[in-house]
């Protein structure tokens, strides 16, 4: 797996993750009121970055994990 690679995925991924996530959450404390769009990306300016850290450091770990547990064999 090249860095490219990884790191598209783990921007894709985290970007994902983060922002419905910071959604859901934002929403469940705060509800739905009209300044919910500058708080929620308030939140996912905020996670975003160290969601990307997270998602770039245990990428391979996952990987490999998830191979052996579906039984793969990579």
């Amino acid at each position: 797996m090249s860095i490219k690679f990884r790191i598209i995925n783990s921007l894709i991924m985290s970007g994902i993750l983060s922002l419905l996530m910071t959604c859901w959450i934002t929403f469940i404390n705060l509800g739905s009121g009209p300044d919910f769009p500058q708080l929620w990306m308030h939140a996912w300016s905020l996670a975003w970055p160290p969601a990307f850290m997270i998602a770039f450091s245990f990428g391979p770990m996952v990987m490999r994990l998830s191979h052996k547990l579906a039984r793969t064999g990579k």
